[in-house]
């Protein structure tokens, strides 16, 4: 009760201060405004910039929103440019129905977003686009490389919003909209040059970056230029971002829970502490990264005549996320189930070891040194249109895409640890960690030691053509066919990992000059935790890893086959749609019927005829084939009941295929938290019927209230499921009991609400203010995952014709983001609070500052209840000045 009074309190306080922000900024921007205003009337030029302003550019969402005939949002280009938003997910965020998540599942959380679902859905059941068609990304962070985390989800943290002329959320389906999201599917859409006003558009941007708890400041860069000709018949525009960060996130984590042995030496001096779960490790983490991203684009748009039009579009991003995770450990499970220690003044709430003190800690200090850790992304379209006649026109795509995330030349160094330990969870604070005996400041003996190799490569060949024939009689208005091709590709790869090698153990450990954690580490977290931790120099690290006989560095010995799995999927669509209407409505009905060949390599132990030669034991590449296709129905109706008010209506069959390590059947083992994670390659795709009703008035210019309510009838959704699995144990070097988390098939409904009010205010003043509800089940009781019962957005803005202003609160309520170590992990519930300020120096240059978690709000995890908390995070506020130039 009291908590949840603190989180009212703290609510109530936030937007307090919202509301006082907004107070101050009209008083400070009131003379202005007047000031501006008279100038406007005066001239023209001022008058024109005000049109393309931010309120402009909520104007034309809202018209492309109205004009639709499926169930809609839409951002455009100056609403990316005006907010503080760094990628396309920040961008969308503040959408009804739309969630983002700072992590794809390993990582745990950050600071920028980098995934986005619909409605309460996990982010594989939304489909991601660029201009229509598929776009491959790849994960920074090895855990989502290779083992259990490998999903479908784009990652948003390639895609800078300055490439973006607009972004549409279709949440309900049409039969011409490429398959592959349940939820809905996020449209991005790049910038032609041909639909640019001038013959000449050169933009720039220069920005410093600065983060409040790493206490650096980098640079960022971007830039357009583009021409086309007076005839604008042919137009070029080339594109180009850098953008530099610098990252630290404080943390506490507690990896997974293991359940105490009936036959432990613990267990039979207490029988009551049979079957309890105890943590597998509490961690004191301290995560360091500079991260850069950089790339580009280009399209060639070339549109001859008014029949026909040929276009040529390409983008290329990278990131580079070079890191170091350092990670001091207590391990009360270990010191229990492995060491047979008996704790002292233990206490158990809520079948829980909560509190509990050791005579000797069994834990050790984790010390990972990534040096050559990213991602990149790339496509290459070429798209066209020609018009037969009057009536009759066809157009066509074909392209290539590709990603791979990947993590080279890493290096693991594990120290022993003296002394005791004793710990006490706290719930949703964190857990208070003392080593009564031993020392944390100086580095220990050699524990272990790994690193290696690892990569997912994922890459799409496609091909569509559509054809459109108009008609002229009868309430149907056209009918679209048309037909699509696409080879998909994508594996997992850990050529290497390593182990201690010949020398590895008597060899002096890595070269220590005294570095600690930062003196003021955790301190945003709450609790008393301390920060008198040593740390090694990722260089030292590296150095170390590379002398010979400390690792063993045989890529075929130490080729873990366990984490690898190729999918392939090669898929044939078909579908028809009519568009229909009258007077005063409109909608579309079609089928879109698809066929899906899929093809899983998965690595299984053993075999007649085995690969041997690896560490890990003899295994045999085995191929499962299957194919199966699906028909897909959908209808969607809107009525213009007045010029202000339409009703809509939708019904559509939807589909997802599942993550690809849910359908890579191999099993990843952790030797350390005795967890591992498996596929299924026998998992259908994820198949819903989905109902949307809704109401939208425009009661006025640039202004909307609206409601709208959706159904999803999941028929195959995937869920995670526990089970426990002997297999061999490559640190203990015996055959030890996994937890093993594994995917299943099962039936769950999602259903919810969606509110949404824009209008501008008090003349330069505007508001948007959004609500979801999502009430998302297994049909069992237990949870759908990603689902967040409550999501809100309330946003206020000002704008004249020389400064704008805008301050934006989001808030979503606790989700479960999946199982890890044998442990569900939720999420907390969360607000936070962004800002931006732009100011209007000449006509071509405007002076910008944005500011991102200005609350510093910490991420705070857990597990099955609230007394197994997971992880603690804090990644710092984060500030943007720059300048904007255009000519």
């Amino acid at each position: 009760m009291n908590e949840m009074k603190a989180r009212q309190h703290k609510r109530t306080a936030i937007a307090a201060a919202v509301t006082l922000m907004m107070m101050a900024l009209a008083t400070q921007a009131q003379a202005q405004a007047q000031d501006a205003g008279a100038r406007a009337d005066q001239d023209a030029p001022l008058q024109a910039v005000v049109v393309s302003g931010v309120r402009a550019a909520l104007e034309q969402s809202l018209r492309q929103k109205r004009g639709a005939d499926a169930v809609v949002d839409v951002v455009t280009a100056e609403d990316i440019g005006k907010m503080p938003d760094k990628n396309v997910a920040d961008a969308i965020q503040r959408l009804p129905g739309v969630n983002t998540q700072s992590s794809a599942g390993g990582e745990g959380g950050f600071g920028e977003n980098d995934r986005v679902s619909l409605r309460g859905t996990s982010p594989s059941l939304q489909q991601t686009l660029f201009n229509g068609h598929a776009i491959s990304t790849g994960d920074w962070f090895v855990l989502n490389q290779v083992g259990g985390n490998v999903g479908r989800s784009s990652s948003f943290s390639l895609l800078p919003s300055e490439l973006v002329s607009s972004v549409v959320v279709q949440k309900s389906a049409t039969a011409d909209l490429v398959e592959g999201g349940v939820s809905g599917a996020i449209n991005v859409i790049t910038r032609r040059p041909l639909d640019l006003r001038q013959a000449l558009t050169v933009e720039g941007s220069v920005q410093a970056n600065y983060n409040d708890l790493s206490n650096k400041t980098e640079p960022q860069f971007a830039g357009l230029v583009a021409w086309k000709n007076p005839a604008n018949t042919l137009g070029v525009l080339v594109q180009g971002f850098s953008e530099k960060q610098a990252v630290r996130r404080d943390g506490q984590e507690i990896l997974g829970y293991s359940t105490i042995s009936a036959t432990s030496a613990a267990a039979l001096a207490n029988p009551a502490l049979a079957g309890v779960a105890v943590p597998t490790f509490i961690g004191a983490s301290l995560f360091e990264q500079t991260k850069k991203r950089s790339g580009g684009a280009f399209d060639i748009d070339w549109r001859p005549s008014r029949d026909l039009s040929l276009d040529l579009n390409g983008f290329y991003s990278q990131l580079k996320a070079p890191h170091q995770n350092t990670n001091w450990l207590a391990a009360p499970a270990n010191s229990i189930n492995s060491a047979n220690q008996i704790p002292a003044n233990a206490v158990v709430r809520n079948n829980t070891l909560v509190a509990a003190s050791f005579p000797v800690n069994s834990g050790e200090v984790d010390n990972i040194y990534r040096p050559d850790a990213g991602g990149e992304s790339w496509y290459l379209d070429v798209n066209g249109k020609f018009r037969v006649n009057a009536d009759l026109s066809f157009s066509g795509k074909a392209g290539k895409t590709h990603g791979v995330g990947y993590d080279r030349s890493d290096v693991y160094y594990q120290n022993n640890v003296n002394g005791g330990m004793s710990y006490a969870l706290n719930g949703l604070s964190p857990a208070s960690v003392s080593y009564p005996g031993g020392s944390t400041t100086t580095p220990g003996s050699t524990a272990w030691a790994g690193g290696g190799e690892a990569q997912s490569v994922d890459q799409e060949k496609y091909a569509q053509i559509d054809g459109e024939w108009r008609l002229h009689e009868g309430p149907v208005e056209a009918v679209k066919f048309g037909a699509r091709f696409t080879d998909h590709q994508r594996s997992a790869e850990h050529p290497l990992e390593t182990r201690p090698g010949a020398l590895g153990f008597s060899n002096p450990g890595p070269a220590w000059s005294g570095q600690m954690y930062p003196s003021d580490f955790a301190s945003n977290l709450g609790g008393n935790l301390a920060s008198n931790y040593f740390k090694y120099d990722g260089a030292a690290l590296a150095a170390w890893g590379a002398v010979p006989g400390n690792r063993l560095l045989d890529y075929t010995v130490r080729h873990n086959w366990t984490d690898e799995f190729k999918v392939s999927e090669k898929t044939t669509a078909l579908y028809a749609m009519a568009d229909f209407g009258g007077d005063n409505w409109h909608g579309n009905v079609g089928l879109r019927a698809i066929e899906t060949r899929q093809s899983t390599i998965v690595n299984l132990a053993g075999g007649p005829a085995p690969i041997t030669g690896s560490a890990f034991g003899a295994y045999t590449p085995t191929t499962f084939e299957r194919s199966y296709r699906d028909y897909l129905p959908s209808a969607n109706l809107k009525l213009d009941v007045t010029p202000s008010l339409v009703l809509r209506g939708a019904l559509a069959k939807t589909i997802a295929r599942p993550d690809y390590s849910a359908l890579g059947g191999s099993v990843s083992l952790n030797d350390d938290a005795l967890s591992g994670s498996g596929g299924n390659v026998n998992l259908e795709p994820v198949r819903s019927t989905n109902l949307d009703v809704g109401a939208e008035w425009y009661f006025a210019p640039k202004a909307l209230l609206s409601a709208g309510l959706f159904y999803m009838d999941l028929r195959s959704i995937v869920a995670q499921g526990t089970s426990n699995g002997t297999y061999y144990n490559n640190k203990r070097g015996t055959r030890t009991v996994y937890q093993i988390t594994s995917p299943y098939n099962t039936t769950g409904k999602n259903k919810g609400v969606e509110l949404s009010w824009q209008q501008p205010i008090a003349g330069d003043f505007g508001a948007l203010v959004n609500y979801t509800y999502a009430d998302g089940k297994l049909d069992d009781g237990s949870e759908l995952l990603n689902s967040s019962k409550d999501t809100y957005n309330l946003t206020g803005y000002y704008e004249n014709a020389r400064f704008s202003a805008r301050l934006a609160y989001n808030y979503r309520s606790a989700y479960k983001a999946g199982v890890d170590r044998g442990a569900s992990q939720h999420v907390d519930s969360m607000p936070s609070l962004a800002a931006s300020f732009n100011v209007k120096l000449t006509e071509q240059l405007t002076l910008t500052f944005d500011a991102l978690n200005l609350t510093n709000e910490t991420i705070k995890m857990y597990a099955e209840n609230k007394d197994r908390p997971r992880a603690f995070y804090s990644n710092g506020r984060t500030f943007y000045v720059g300048l904007r130039a255009k000519l």
